[in-house]
């Protein structure tokens, strides 16, 4: 008695992508896992900008994970020391230990760089 086995592996690549396919909800799994965890690591309310997408990738299914908030390039990169001018007013206004302060240059020393994203990454392994 002999027993023959044929694997069809575009029917296999299909079971395995279709959107209910284990391997697609095992991804979105740890996609999400990921993405709460930079949610939570992410400064003040940039983690509301955090969303996650399973895409066709040139090898297969990718997670993606998309922060569109305006400022999260300076946060991921950092900035360089640089002068702050007041642009609409003669001053530029803001608090101090609860006292108001009016000035018309202020020498932001610059921010380190904090790569979130790449954090929640390594800890969501």
């Amino acid at each position: 008695m002999s027993v023959e086995v044929r694997l069809d592996q575009g029917a296999l690549a299909r079971l395995l992508r279709a959107r209910g396919g284990i391997a697609r909800r095992k991804l979105e799994q740890r996609v999400e896992r990921v993405a709460r965890i930079a949610r939570a690591e992410a400064p003040d309310s940039m983690g509301e900008f955090i969303s996650t997408d399973i895409q066709e990738g040139p090898r297969g299914l990718q997670g993606v994970i998309i922060c569109d908030h305006p400022k999260v390039r300076l946060v991921l990169d950092g900035t360089r020391p640089h002068l702050i001018r007041p642009r609409r007013r003669n001053f530029l206004r803001f608090e101090v230990g609860g006292d108001v302060v009016f000035t018309k240059l202020v020498r932001h020393p610059g921010t380190r760089p904090n790569n979130f994203l790449a954090e929640a990454l390594h800890l969501g392994r």
